[in-house]
This record gives structure tokens, sequence and C-alpha cells, in this order.
């Protein structure tokens, strides 16, 4: 298991919300969890998909898989699940701020009252999303 890669009682937790893979054209299917660890690699890296690393299996594959859950909803439904357990808040995975450039009006100009309703709207939104326990706190109570 390599840095950053998902523990077994990670794995536990995740592997059940999942879709089952099938392998095609008379192939096997891989390894979902070496596949999963191998998109979150390259969503926490930032690298492209071509560079990800050989330990996570064909680029390509990874790349496959990971559209074809974000369009079956595997994603949003794993998330939504996520933070009905309790596990983990829907804040953290809404706006990363590195990658939205800000527009002129963000910095005081006109339309302030936009902002402050967007503002005053995610506020509401993390009061509502906010867990009582991370799933950092729900597996180190486990062991």
């Amino acid at each position: 298991m390599a840095r950053g890669d998902l523990s077994n009682a990670e794995w536990a937790i995740i592997s059940p919300l999942l879709p089952p893979e099938r392998g095609r054209w008379a192939r096997p299917a891989q390894d979902n969890r070496r596949f999963l660890n191998g998109m979150l690699h390259v969503l926490r890296v930032g690298c492209p998909w071509r560079d990800m690393h050989e330990r996570y299996g064909k680029w390509n594959s990874v790349y496959v898989r990971f559209r074809r859950w974000a369009e079956q909803g595997v994603w949003d439904a794993l998330l939504e699940t996520l933070v009905e357990l309790g596990l983990t808040d829907n804040w953290q995975h809404m706006i990363d701020t590195t990658t939205i450039r800000g527009h002129s009006q963000a910095a005081g100009a006109k339309g302030g009252l936009i902002r402050r309703a967007l503002v005053e709207a995610a506020a509401a939104l993390r009061r509502k999303s906010t867990p009582v326990q991370t799933v950092k706190d729900a597996l180190s109570a486990s062991f």
C-alpha cells in the first residue's frame, strides 16, 4: 500500500458502495480498490491521467472507469451515503477556490449583494452539512 492509498478500514466502508465491475470482451475486471486508489492519486496530486503511477494499472482503464462512475452518478451517491452515515461532510467537496478564478466584482466592485447572498447560502449549507463525526474520528474510534 502506497502513501495516500485507502487503508483496510476505509476500504471496508467504501467497497460496498461501489458498483461491481464486469470484465469486458472476455477480459477479467480489474480490482476496484486499485483503480479507486489510482483515481484518488490523480485527484490528490493533480497530475494528468497519463502520468498516473503504473502501480494503479493502465491510466486509460482507470480514467474510463472514473468517467463511467461519474456518468452513472456513483460519486454523488458515494458522497451522499458518507454524509448520511456522518462520516464526512459535503462542504469540503463543493468548491476548491484554487481552480475558480475570482471576478473583479468579488474584490468589492459592483455586485456586493450577489456575493453576500452566495456567501450566506454557502454558510447555511455548511451548517447543514457539517457532520458530528468525521471519517477520521469514526475510524480512530473503531480501533
